[in-house]
Order: structure tokens, then C-alpha cells, then sequence
């Protein structure tokens, strides 16, 4: 029996990145986790982020940092692979994702 096919990946147009949900994007420090990884790794599949979570919790993730644009997803085979839009982010947001890479954790 066939495998059931992913629904497609959403992706925002560059012109349609909105301050806000980037922001909240990177609000939550599993998801900060992904991008700082991306951000020394410009691409890695799904499974191989050092993270502690669920795989459901992981994808949930990954849904709200894609949706918001912040990162690009992409099926190989039985693989999902993600990048971090950082091009697009800086077009529309100088120097956004590194000033808040810069930013020391929040430790509350």
C-alpha cells in the first residue's frame, strides 16, 4: 500500500514576514534553540536538532517557525530538511536574527 503523502509546507513570501510573528517565533527558547542551530548549520534534517522535546512537540515548533517565516522546509525522500531564511529576514529586518542570537538567555 502506498504511503500517505505530507500535506504540502507553507511558506510566506518574503514581502509578507511580519515583525510580530517572527518575534514570537523566536519568544520561545526550543524554537530560539532551532534557529541558533541553524545559524551555525545552514541546513539539518528534522531529527538532529539538539533539542529535548517531543516529536510532536518538535513539529509544532517547527509549524510556527516556518509559518512565521523564519525557516524553510523541505521533503528529500523519507527526510524533512530545514533552513533558516536568514536572506529573506534580513531583507525585511537588518540584522533582526543576530541581535537576538547576541541577546543573553533569559534565565527566569
Amino acid at each position: 500500500m502506498p504511503a500517505t503523502p505530507r500535506p504540502p509546507l507553507i511558506h510566506p513570501d518574503k514581502s509578507d514576514l511580519s515583525l510580530v510573528a517572527v518575534l514570537h517565533a523566536l519568544a520561545d527558547p526550543t524554537r530560539l534553540t532551532i534557529v541558533r542551530t541553524l545559524r551555525a548549520d545552514p541546513e539539518r534534517p528534522c531529527g538532529t536538532f539538539p533539542v529535548t522535546v517531543a516529536p510532536s512537540t518538535l513539529s509544532h515548533h517547527f509549524r510556527v517557525l516556518r509559518e512565521a517565516g523564519v525557516i524553510r522546509q523541505r521533503d528529500e525522500g523519507n527526510r524533512r530538511w530545514t533552513t533558516l531564511r536568514l536572506p529573506d529576514l534580513d531583507a525585511r529586518f537588518p540584522g533582526l536574527i543576530d541581535t537576538v542570537l547576541a541577546s543573553p538567555p533569559d534565565n527566569t
